[in-house]
């Protein structure tokens, strides 16, 4: 019983925080840096806390995760960082050779009040930024946001430093991708590449943190979104962002630097999303669906069809990213299940009014929460009062799941103690067969394992 002391009752909290349903904002800046080719990400603060954040994405990827770091001592502490950042821009430069450095800062330079486009601008001048190359940079402080806010500012960012608007319109769409997995940008290409839509998606991290073993080092991967692209951006002729939280101030940062008009569309998770996802692209590029995406969607509902006895009415507790929960809230409600109880460590007013929007009437005994107080202590203590039939959410659950025994789906970040969740995509019809078969490979699997002798069997 290891969470024996979470008590039934709940008493209002108005300043603590128990086992937060989120993290840091550098760790999402850090992610959305490695979706540029040839990027190092670069920590502006303490060895600390850059240790952290590649830590926590290398145990969730499985892959080693390169960033630089100030290294402040407490001086820098005191006087500032800006010296530290000179020398290790300078550094990466000569040592290390990538094509941008993305500078995202800390509690500890934002406490100080570090100037960073300053310090970067002082670089330049004193030619530490070698021609060709380039230093981006967002103010992420850990102690504002989490790693959702982290992630749209380092987003915001690229477009900020890198899209051009030169007055000629090309035939490109930008699909700004929130925060999911390699495999489900690799996904997101895929169906483009089927409708015959030209996309430039950023970011981009597949080929990066699920690269292939070759067997010879390559510092750089293959994969990422180039600079090339990235300042061709600035001319394409529509932006669609994939998840409010992730994506909308870069798609009106493009809107207002280049005009390029925009739509925010929920990330593609599930039969509804992917279905507006699917008829926006079509919309505008001006192409119509072709006929092998209308069977991937085919299989997904006969999937449904065939198996709606074992989902009909399940009660399920959700917790993660607002961007990832939404479309997956509706999803469920799409299955005629009941996500009950649904909580995000990331604030935002949108998010609660879209999910109770989404259930309607339809789910019964709806908590819904997110920002201060939206913690996995909360979701306990729900669990507590009354039961669900499922959890779907990151490994910090799976102590519930152990206390209370409930069956536990891990969808969203961090993944810490599973793998394949960055090689297998959950966006589109064929990632709502993942989820699906998912969901119900646990409820199916718990059935088997509470039937009686005389009830168990072999077809199900």
């Amino acid at each position: 019983m290891l969470l024996r002391h979470t008590p039934q009752k709940i008493e209002e909290r108005q300043a603590l925080t128990v086992n937060p349903a989120k993290t840091c904002q550098p760790i999402g800046a850090m992610y959305a840096a490695l979706g540029i080719h040839g990027c190092m990400p670069h920590s502006h603060g303490s060895q600390g806390c850059c240790s952290y954040h590649r830590s926590t994405l290398t145990r969730h990827y499985k892959e080693p995760v390169m960033a630089g770091t100030s290294s402040f001592t407490e001086g820098s502490s005191v006087f500032g960082g800006q010296a530290n950042l000179v020398t290790a821009i300078e550094n990466l430069f000569t040592i290390y050779d990538p094509q941008v450095i993305a500078v995202h800062t800390t509690c500890l330079s934002e406490t100080i009040g570090d100037d960073v486009p300053q310090i970067v601008s002082k670089a330049k001048d004193s030619g530490k930024v070698p021609e060709g190359k380039y230093v981006i940079h967002c103010n992420t402080p850990s102690y504002l946001g989490s790693h959702v806010t982290g992630y749209a500012n380092m987003v915001k960012g690229m477009v900020k430093y890198f899209a051009e608007n030169t007055g000629t319109k090309n035939e490109a769409i930008n699909l700004i991708c929130g925060w999911v997995e390699p495999s489900d940008m690799r996904e997101l290409k895929r169906i483009a590449q089927i409708l015959k839509a030209e996309v430039i998606l950023f970011p981009d991290t597949s080929d990066v943190l699920d690269a292939p073993q070759t067997g010879t080092l390559q510092f750089y991967p293959k994969g990422g979104t180039t600079v090339d692209e990235l300042i061709l951006a600035g001319d394409s002729k529509y932006t669609i962002g994939l998840g409010k939280f992730c994506t909308e101030d870069a798609a009106k940062e493009m809107d207002s630097k280049c005009r390029v008009p925009y739509s925010v569309l929920d990330i593609p998770i599930g039969l509804s999303a992917t279905d507006r996802f699917i008829m926006k692209i079509s919309e505008v590029a001006g192409v119509a669906v072709p006929d092998e995406v209308t069977d991937e969607r085919g299989r997904l509902v006969d999937i449904i069809t065939d198996m709606q006895q074992y989902l009909y009415g399940k009660r399920v507790a959700l917790w993660g990213d607002p961007d990832i929960l939404i479309p997956l809230t509706e999803f469920l409600v799409d299955l005629e299940m009941k996500p009950v109880y649904i909580v995000s460590g990331t604030s935002g007013k949108y998010f609660e009014k879209r999910i109770r929007e989404i259930a309607g009437d339809r789910v019964e005994g709806l908590q819904v929460k997110c920002g201060a107080g939206a913690d996995m202590f909360l979701m306990h203590q729900w669990i507590k009062n009354e039961s669900v039939d499922l959890l779907i959410g990151n490994t910090y659950g799976k102590y519930i799941a152990r206390d209370e025994d409930i069956p536990l789906l891990r969808i969203g970040f961090p993944i810490l103690d599973r793998v394949g969740h960055s090689y297998f995509p959950r966006v589109g019809y064929s990632g709502g067969m993942k989820i699906l078969e998912g969901i119900l490979g646990c409820l199916m699997d718990r059935q088997d394992r509470d039937a009686p002798e005389e009830s168990f069997e072999l077809v199900m």
